[in-house]
């Protein structure tokens, strides 16, 4: 276990300065040196309360989802939560994601697979209302159509960016479906026939071998069932309702966590709006392969954005570092301070295997039942 994470740290760590090079390297370091000692980074203070208001309303927002299988306390939410964010900073791949509902798995009894379909179905709402604002925003600005930026062995561009939004879409419409078809008892019940009717044509394999069949189709009916519970959010129309809205809320509250940055920043004078559009050409960004705190990706993500609207590479290159530290540093903080709380190893469950905590509940409830009303 500790030479898989000594490896994954060290492998992420190379990947960052990697990043950092490519996204960094057109820009001289004795101005980007002095540009970060001219912001006023008093700025910091309310800008980093801010971003953690965010992830509050994020566990708000989780904490709603997790009602359709179980009530779920508001710290009970917002410790995993943040401690997943965290590891996501802090180790490669996005294991954060995982991180989540095992920690989650271990505090509460919801069952791993529940709680990992309530953060697909977070990041469904994230993805559409991203792509929804995202469209909204280039109706109201005009970036230059013709800035071409180049990262490593890829080319920035608005076109590329467009093309990140529309595989985006594809993506989300697709989780969506698949959704949509779990949350459904009918189709759940074609695919609970198709499970049964597998073990049925391989009894030539013998009763031992057809034991553990039966056995394996037997936890994948469960899985489906637990996904089904995590998805229940959908058929809860007021509920799809609240969280949308605070989905929205959460977008607009972190734009402004950026905006209220550049009020310290010399030679950032954009709009609202215009701050808005290159957070969310950063989120596009680090969809890309990620690296821990997406270091590099974020910093490519920030400066061509900035670039569309004519900022210099100093001041654009400068800025986003600067606020990249402030939008994880204090998230990182919290979140080991969550883990220190709640006695959770961020390493360890990092890397633990989710089938160790169960895929079943241990304990049959009546209300983590799916209404299929």
């Amino acid at each position: 276990m500790k030479k898989k994470i000594a490896i994954s740290l060290g492998l992420g760590t190379i990947i960052s300065l990697l990043s950092l090079y490519f996204a960094l390297r057109n820009v001289p370091f004795d101005g980007l040196w002095n540009y970060l000692k001219s912001i006023d980074y008093f700025w910091i203070l309310p800008s980093s309360g801010i971003v953690l208001l965010g992830f509050g309303l994020r566990a708000l927002r989780w904490q709603m989802i997790l009602a359709t299988s179980g009530k779920v306390e508001f710290w009970t939410a917002y410790h995993p939560l943040i401690i997943g964010f965290a590891i996501n900073c802090i180790l490669p791949g996005r294991v954060g994601e995982i991180a989540r509902p095992v920690i989650l798995s271990q505090k509460k009894e919801i069952a791993f697979t529940t709680g990992l379909a309530t953060v697909a179905a977070e990041r469904v709402l994230d993805i559409c209302i991203l792509i929804v604002l995202f469209a909204l925003v280039l109706l109201r600005v005009q970036p230059d159509p013709n800035f071409v930026m180049r990262f490593g062995e890829l080319e920035l561009s608005q076109a590329v960016l467009e093309g990140i939004a529309a595989d985006m879409l594809k993506l989300c419409v697709l989780l969506l479906c698949g959704i949509v078809l779990i949350s459904i008892e009918r189709t759940r019940k074609i695919s609970y026939a198709i499970i049964d009717w597998i073990p049925k044509q391989l009894t030539f394999f013998g009763p031992r071998i057809y034991t553990i069949i039966v056995k394996l189709s037997q936890a994948g009916k469960k899985i489906i069932d637990n996904f089904a519970t995590g998805f229940a959010l959908i058929k809860n129309p007021k509920m799809l309702i609240f969280c949308l809205t605070t989905s929205i809320i959460i977008w607009l509250v972190n734009a402004l966590s950026f905006y209220i940055f550049t009020l310290g920043c010399e030679g950032i004078e954009l709009s609202f709006i215009k701050v808005f559009t290159m957070m969310v050409i950063i989120c596009f960004f680090v969809a890309l392969p990620s690296v821990p705190g997406y270091w590099g990706i974020w910093e490519a993500g920030g400066v061509f954005a900035l670039s569309l609207f004519g900022v210099g590479s100093d001041e654009a290159a400068g800025y986003t570092l600067a606020s990249h530290a402030i939008q994880i540093l204090p998230v990182i903080m919290v979140g080991l301070i969550s883990a220190w709380i709640t006695s959770v190893d961020i390493f360890k469950v990092s890397y633990q295997q989710p089938l160790k905590h169960s895929t079943v509940d241990k304990k049959p409830r009546p209300d983590r039942e799916v209404n299929d009303e």
